[in-house]
């Protein structure tokens, strides 16, 4: 009788862990089929609670109950991480990596020397990679401050690799950091690479009220009006890519601040859950989808397999 209540209870465990091994796999299927263009779009300074059910942004509003739309509603910035720049350098490598202000690169305290992070995980990998920013000359390296282009919102000239030392002359981060005009035309001939940032203006962010409206989150929602469906009927989005609306940081404190998925493998319908995310979630999700190893607070945090199918 022992034996045999041993060898039950050894079936039961082994069919325990196979179901929550299944059940794993199972919650990733969604984000791991996305095998076209991810584009990620990042807006400023506005926490959720300003943008969901406002009347200033009525597209936005509207988008969360696309059928292939999921979002969460516990999304945040990393515990006491501003200002801007420090939210973006997380995006992209999990970490600050030290910088606790908003300098240009061309500040030799905010040059990021010999780190990992997702886009060089991607170069190495042999994955097509490029962010569109807008209001660059697309002539030289973006390093310094040109408003209402900031290069806080574009982590990517922060490191060296990316950069070459930080020199504007450098012919990688000019064919890779390009004008944002040119995706309009990058997406008709499909030719945008696997992985896409896109930075709108201080205007058209979320961060400054300028003209037309002189309402920022009004102007950040007519934006995203023109330029959300324009992904969203490209090839490169509708051969199971994603496209992410996200913000940096919250208005005060840390969050919620707002995600927006949006893909054909997204449960969509306006799903949406609770679980607590941040900026490392997002990068794990996109290093996992990539088959890329984790870096630094991406190894501590929850991927977002969940919005997915």
């Amino acid at each position: 009788m022992y034996v045999k209540s041993r060898f039950l209870k050894k079936l039961i465990l082994s069919a325990l862990l196979l179901s929550s091994v299944s059940a794993a796999h199972a919650s990733s299927t969604g984000l791991m089929n996305v095998t076209g263009s991810i584009f990620v779009i990042v807006m400023e300074n506005t926490s959720w609670s300003q943008i969901k059910g406002s009347s200033k942004a009525p597209y936005i509003n509207g988008l969360l109950t696309n059928i292939q739309a999921s979002y969460a509603k516990n999304y945040n910035n990393p515990p006491g991480n501003h200002p801007s720049l420090g939210n973006y350098l997380w995006i992209e490598g999990g970490s600050r990596f030290g910088i606790t202000n908003d300098n240009d690169p061309t500040n030799p305290a905010n040059q990021i020397w010999g780190q990992d992070h997702f886009v060089k995980q991607l170069q190495t990998a042999g994955i097509s990679w490029k962010t569109y920013q807008e209001n660059i000359s697309g002539t030289k390296c973006p390093l310094s401050s040109s408003s209402p282009y900031a290069p806080k919102h574009n982590p990517f000239i922060y490191f060296d690799d990316v950069t070459n030392g930080f020199s504007a002359a450098s012919a990688y981060c000019i064919s890779h950091v390009r004008p944002f005009g040119e995706l309009t035309s990058d997406l008709a001939n499909n030719t945008v690479a696997k992985y896409v940032f896109i930075t709108p203006s201080l205007c058209n962010d979320m961060h400054d009220s300028c003209a037309p409206t002189n309402d920022r989150i009004k102007q950040g929602d007519n934006w995203l009006k023109t330029v959300a469906p324009m992904i969203m009927g490209s090839t490169a989005y509708k051969n199971n890519g994603a496209l992410i609306i996200t913000w940096d940081e919250a208005s005060s404190g840390d969050g919620p601040i707002g995600f927006i998925l949006l893909s054909p493998q997204a449960k969509g319908s306006g799903y949406s859950n609770s679980i607590y995310y941040n900026h490392s979630s997002l990068l794990r999700s996109l290093e996992m989808n990539k088959g890329l190893p984790y870096l630094n607070d991406a190894n501590n945090q929850t991927d977002m397999s969940d919005l997915f199918k």
